[in-house]
């Protein structure tokens, strides 16, 4: 199966948090996050963020699933995984481990939940080369709560769906959210 270069996502008005990605001959419906897409990206706004980014690797919970073959770097996510999310942090926007609960300085999105969405987690490059304190961190491609429920700023399919995508997708493909 030939490797995508592109992925568009758009919402399906504006300041919708609702959307569809297209993936080549392929549509599916996606879930935005809450403050819709915007081009000025800030931590905590709960938009998702307009651009073209790169697709830098996968997580996912190799206790829950298994996933097909993929281009992206794949690994199997730990219990004390966790995203900085913190601006002071000097690991803002990047893969941290999350000691017992207080013990960390900054806060941290946790990777491993007890609910599904990040059962698969496609880490988007926004905001990471290198990352600016503020501009937004964790925008993932993760799985969808029931009714497609608004994201953080995150771009969430069908569990069927994001597995079917991750075999068209690799370092080359660019997602392209539309604004």
């Amino acid at each position: 199966m030939e490797t995508l270069s592109e992925v568009r996502v758009r919402a399906v008005a504006p300041d919708s948090t609702r959307g569809v990605l297209v993936a080549g001959e392929h549509t599916f419906q996606v879930a935005l996050g809450r403050g819709g897409v915007r081009l000025e990206k800030t931590e905590g706004d709960g938009a998702t963020p307009a651009g073209c980014y790169p697709l830098r690797c996968i997580f996912y919970r190799a206790d829950r699933l298994t996933l097909p073959e993929c281009g992206l770097p794949m690994r199997a996510s730990d219990p004390l995984d966790g995203w900085s999310d913190d601006p002071r942090d000097p690991y803002y926007n990047r893969l941290v481990q999350h000691p017992e609960r207080g013990q960390r300085q900054w806060s941290a999105e946790r990777l491993w939940r007890d609910d599904h969405i990040y059962d698969v987690i496609v880490v988007i490059g926004h905001n990471d080369a290198p990352p600016v304190p503020g501009e937004g961190s964790a925008i993932f491609m993760h799985l969808a709560r029931e009714g497609y429920t608004p994201t953080e700023g995150c771009v969430a399919l069908a569990r069927d769906d994001l597995i079917a995508l991750l075999a068209r997708i690799g370092p080359q493909t660019q997602l392209v959210i539309e604004g």
